[in-house]
This record gives structure tokens, sequence and C-alpha cells, in this order.
């Protein structure tokens, strides 16, 4: 644990900028008394957006406060690239504290990491699903338990730095997409509830681009001013989930049989860790009743290790089956008219909001129908559901298996 109150250059210079430096709505944070009477928790990974909210928010003279979770060993994390939340981050989130003046506080939460989000993300990999850890950390680390170690530091409110925003509505605050579409993360969000969103705020939501939060990163001379967006999955920041999962489950990989559609055996694999749905490259083998047609993984069967893997047309999908939804609704979701909800959905990170419809079958699982079919719906990624014609985010849920 570590705190500091002491000013140097960099704060110096902070409290030199020119108040028009930071536009105002992005240090607005909803509270009618003066920032100075309101302590607000920053969560800080060390990378350029977490620590310009907070230097930002101690710049507008709230109490600031901030917090970094320590998720990996110190001395294992210092050489690792890409990742957050680790030993060389830590230390680049306490110099921001230092250089800011307020307090900073380094939180274990290795072992809850690795129980959470970690070792999910094997057993998910190895069912056959295409896991997404970032959300679960976001949903069991950052909203939970991080949130309510705000709450005892008498914060009125957590700040992040996701790209996502907080709109009042009629019926409370609303979670919607950021201003710069190429930066939103509202899709990896969707499993914050309105008890969260009452106490988060995400000043970055309506930064136009990234380039202005840099640009803020320099204003107030941090360190991280120039610092590299991270990359893949912070605990994989090399990219071989594979070797990630022998290690964790060993033993546990086993090879199978490749096949067709149809039931044809068209070669072996050693693990289907190593596949996912809707992968084209790597597969190494061709199909002989139609050589010049390029094959696609269609499904994965993990009680029976097999892949099974067809032309491109196999891949379309229409109804997806989702579980474990959280509804951001203004109406209960399981009281959803006769035709359904009418939304739009993104069932990938990467991909636009699709027109659908979603039937509900509980509180809690429905079937959404899409207008027209998606390729590569893949058990384990999340389908978030949007408005029709609007930025609000109205929840999302986990894709089961058909």
């Amino acid at each position: 644990m570590s705190t500091t109150t002491s000013p140097n250059s960099a704060q110096d210079a902070a409290l030199d900028l020119p108040q028009d430096t930071i536009p105002a709505d992005l240090t607005d944070l909803g509270f009618t008394a003066q920032p100075e009477t309101i302590r607000v928790i920053a969560a800080m990974s060390g990378g350029v957006d977490s620590s310009v909210v907070a230097a930002m928010l101690a710049r507008a003279g709230y109490d600031v406060v901030g917090l970094t979770m320590q998720l990996y060993d110190h001395g294992a994390a210092l050489a690792k690239k890409g990742a957050c939340c680790a030993g060389r981050d830590i230390h680049d989130a306490r110099r921001v504290a230092e250089a800011m003046g307020f307090p900073h506080y380094v939180l274990d939460y290795e072992s809850l990491f690795r129980e959470s989000v970690i070792d999910e993300f094997a057993d998910s990999y190895l069912a056959g699903a295409t896991p997404i850890p970032c959300i679960r950390c976001n949903e069991k680390v950052k909203f939970q338990d991080l949130m309510s170690m705000a709450r005892d530091l008498g914060g009125e409110c957590l700040a992040t730095g996701h790209y996502v925003r907080r709109l009042m509505g009629p019926n409370g605050p609303e979670l919607h997409r950021a201003a710069d579409p190429s930066r939103d993360q509202s899709y990896f969000l969707f499993t914050t509830t309105r008890e969260q969103l009452d106490f988060l705020r995400f000043p970055l939501g309506s930064v136009p681009t990234k380039a202005q939060t840099r640009a803020m990163a320099n204003a107030f001379g941090l360190s991280v001013a120039d610092k590299p967006d991270s990359q893949d999955i912070c605990f994989v920041p090399d990219g071989r989930y594979a070797d990630l999962i022998q290690k964790l489950r060993p033993g546990a990989i086993e090879p199978g049989e490749i096949c067709h559609v149809d039931g044809r055996v068209l070669g072996a694999h050693q693990g289907i860790i190593n596949y996912t749905i809707g992968q084209r490259r790597g597969l190494g083998l061709t199909d002989p009743d139609a050589p010049g047609e390029p094959l696609f993984v269609v499904k994965l069967d993990a009680e029976a290790r097999r892949v099974i893997v067809g032309p491109r047309t196999a891949l379309a999908v229409r109804q997806v089956p989702v579980g474990e939804i959280n509804w951001l609704g203004d109406a209960p979701f399981d009281q959803a008219p006769p035709e359904g909800w009418e939304v739009e959905v993104k069932v990938r990170s990467t991909r636009p909001p699709r027109a659908a419809r979603i039937h509900p079958q509980s509180d809690r699982r429905a079937i959404v129908e899409l207008t027209n079919p998606e390729e590569g719906v893949a058990p384990g990624q999340a389908c978030v559901f949007y408005a029709p014609d609007s930025t609000r985010v109205l929840g999302g849920g986990w894709i089961q298996r058909r």
C-alpha cells in the first residue's frame, strides 16, 4: 500500500493549466455539492485512460483516492508486456498519484482474480466455449470487490477509464455507447447492473477521440502519456492461450477427430482448445469431395472431443440462445410484447449491432432471433442488446450452445 500528498513539478504544472483544458462535462459527475466535499475513488490500471481520469478529477478539485488491483505476482509480472494490473502498471499508477498529489492504494486481488476469471477461462475453453475474461473481470472483480472497497473508503462514486457513457434517463441512470465509436467499450460492460450504475462514473465516455485523452495526459505532464494501449488478454499477453491452459490444466487437453458436418472424419486434432467457431486458418485439411471449397470450424463438441467443420454456409445462424441475462430496459424483461423486444445486438465485440428480436424464456434466458443470419456465433461470447436507433445499452447475456 502506498500513499502520498507531496506535490511535485507535474502537479504544479497541472494546477497552472487553463480551466478550459479539460471540458467541463468530463468532470461533472452529477453531484450538487462542491467537488472538494466529494470523495471520488479512481480505479487506476496504470494505463493512460484511467490515469487521465484520476488526474483530471483531482485537478477539478475532487477528493480523489486511487485504487489499483494487483492481479499477478510482482516479480513474474514485471517482465510481461501488454498486461495490466501487474508490476509495471502498478508502478505507473503510483507515479501518477504522486505527481498529482492524491493517495493511492494497491489491493491484492490475485486469489480472487484466479478463481473468478483465470480458472473459468481455462475451464470454458476446455468445454468448447470461447470466453471473454475481460467481461468477467469487470463483473466479478472490478464492479464487486473494488466497488465494495470504494464504499468502505468513503467514496461517493467509483470513476473508471472505460469508454462508455452514463446518462440520466427518466427512470434513473442509463448505460450508453461512447461518443467515439472506435473506442466504445459497452460490449464489455453489459453485465453492469442498475445498482452499480448509480455508483459508477465514466468521464471519458464523452471524449471524441483517444488523441484528446493523450493530449490531456501530456497537458498534465503524466509519465504514461505515450504509453501504448494494452493488447490481448491481460494474463495471456503473448496470445498463446493453449500454452496457458495446458499449464493450468495439465493432462486435460486430449486429441480427437476433425469431422465434416455430414459425419465424415477428415483428420485429427491435438485439443479443441486450439480451435474457435468460424476459424479457417490453421486447419491443415481439405474436403476430398470438394477440394476447392474452404472449410471452417462450425462446432466444438467437447464431450466427444470432436471439431466439426463445414462450408461457410454452415456458419450462418438465425437463432441464438442466451443465458445469464442482465436487463437494463425500463420494463421487466420477461414482460415482452408478443413479438418480442425489438433491439439491435452485437454477437462479437468487433461487429456492428444488427437488428434482432429477443424472445424471453424467463427473466434470465431468451432466444435472440436475428433479422439476418450471422456467421461465427460462438458459445461463451456475449450477445449485447442496444435500443434501436439509439446509443443506449439494454443489457445482454452469454451465448449458449444450440
